[in-house]
């Protein structure tokens, strides 16, 4: 008995140093957010749709946007249905050729095959969902993915990718409960000492978003909770300067408005999410900042569901919006939006549509949206 009590005692000992030294070894965190000096336009106004794609049967939803120097291309999931065990990540990438875009031919991108085999160990896909680019390290990717049941038991899967498809993959450790049920849908935050963190949200119960401060070798270094009286998801986060940002969130509880909750320390700390006056059906929205202050967001600002999506621009740190665009009002389902600003300065916007059927994408510049 004696010696099970000392071998306790050395491994909480050991155990307790071990944390010790991790946290000496990390350098603190920096909760500065990055400010990007953005060019204000002077190009002529351009607007274009460079990617209209019907999935030939089934359900095409959900993109994310991925950057590089050519260009991008939008992933999505795509499969008979969403969260079912036919569902792989498909992408068409697009480049600037001769003044104007020209889109790959669509086709997968991650199997859940290929990734079970990525993982390490190697565990079962059953199905995946929202992709977005992990703008911390090359040709890398965060999905979120299911091993064994719906939605509400994902996990969030940090992707390297090859040229065939996904060569290693890992979970992030985001949660003590079996490690399940986060998902993600926003872009990337980026903080000023390079560093980034994700926005995630939890879905299971009392679902609530979260900021997931992240280190240099992706490890998860801290975490935390936006949330709020309702159950506010999808964390679309905007930095307004180094201390403040919004984060936009829809309600899983259907409240029919869309909820808005700040930081002023970097996001150390988040206020309670409060409803605005915007219509919201339960839908995500994209938003980002532009060079003169304003924040540009496409929403679907109708209450009683997502025919109708629209960008919008606010000069009063979200107070207030004036529609610029109608993208879509023809009972077709247009939402999930994502908006990504390129390597030129050019915004990148992409969308589902059709009930689901489809992914549009459109690109457009600062010089157009400061002319409506």
């Amino acid at each position: 008995m004696a010696g099970t009590q000392l071998l306790i005692v050395a491994l909480t000992l050991m155990s307790v140093g071990l944390s010790g030294y991790a946290l000496w070894h990390d350098r603190p965190l920096d909760w500065r957010f990055a400010t990007p000096d953005l060019s204000p336009p002077g190009d002529a106004p351009v607007f274009e749709r460079v990617l209209d794609y019907t999935a030939p049967e089934g359900q095409a939803h959900s993109p994310g946007i991925v950057v590089d120097d050519a260009g991008f291309a939008v992933l999505w999931f795509e499969g008979s249905a969403e969260a079912q065990a036919d569902v792989d990540i498909h992408a068409a990438s697009l480049a600037r050729q001769g003044g104007s875009w020209q889109a790959t031919a669509p086709a997968p991108r991650v199997t859940r095959a290929a990734l079970s085999d990525a993982f390490e160990p190697r565990q079962l896909v059953v199905t995946l969902g929202n992709t977005i680019q992990n703008e911390a390290a090359a040709n890398a990717l965060y999905a979120t993915v299911v091993s064994v049941g719906g939605w509400a038991m994902a996990s969030v899967a940090d992707l390297r990718m090859g040229p065939d498809g996904p060569v290693r993959a890992r979970k992030l450790n985001l949660s003590p409960f079996l490690n399940r049920s986060f998902l993600v849908k926003s872009p990337m935050v980026a903080y000023a000492d390079g560093s980034h963190a994700l926005p995630a949200y939890f879905e299971m119960g009392a679902a609530h978003g979260a900021l997931v401060r992240l280190g240099a070798d992706g490890r998860v270094r801290d975490m935390r909770r936006i949330a709020g009286p309702g159950k506010p998801i999808q964390p679309m986060i905007v930095p307004l300067d180094a201390e403040r940002a919004l984060a936009f969130l829809r309600d899983f509880d259907a409240s029919g408005r869309l909820w808005l909750s700040r930081t002023t320390d970097g996001g150390q700390s988040w206020s309670a999410a409060q409803m605005t006056d915007i219509p919201n059906p339960s839908a995500p929205v994209a938003a980002l900042a532009m060079s003169d202050g304003r924040i540009l967001m496409a929403m679907n600002d109708d209450a009683q569901g997502a025919d109708r999506l629209r960008l919008a621009v606010s000069a009063d740190e979200g107070a207030s919006w004036r529609v610029i665009r109608t993208l879509e009002d023809d009972g077709g389902d247009a939402r999930y939006p994502m908006l990504r600003r390129l390597t030129g300065g050019e915004i990148a916007l992409a969308y589902s549509h059709g009930t689901k059927r489809g992914i549009r994408a459109h690109v457009f510049n600062e010089a157009w949206v400061a002319a409506q």
